[in-house]
């Protein structure tokens, strides 16, 4: 079956396709141009191990409810 492109130049993949390929809205995709003329179309995923949230390990503040921080950020009017 052939899918036409919109005005965007974009087009939907199929459910099967992105079922094959194991893919969910927001995920990366990427193509690679063959020299037959064709395009390979695959997921990209994280390296084996590598979890994207380690980058934000640490950075929050912890032991605190919600109210506290918002009085520490906001002052002590945040909860009127």
């Amino acid at each position: 079956m052939a899918y036409a492109l919109t005005v965007k130049s974009q087009v939907t993949v199929p459910k099967a396709i992105r079922r094959h390929l194991k893919v969910a809205p927001g995920q990366l995709v990427d193509y690679e141009p063959l020299p037959d003329g064709s395009v390979r179309m695959f997921s990209v995923r994280a390296p084996a191990g590598e979890n994207p949230f380690l980058k934000f390990i640490g950075i929050g503040v912890s032991g605190m409810t919600t109210e506290e921080i918002l009085r520490e950020t906001r002052g002590e009017d945040a909860m009127r």
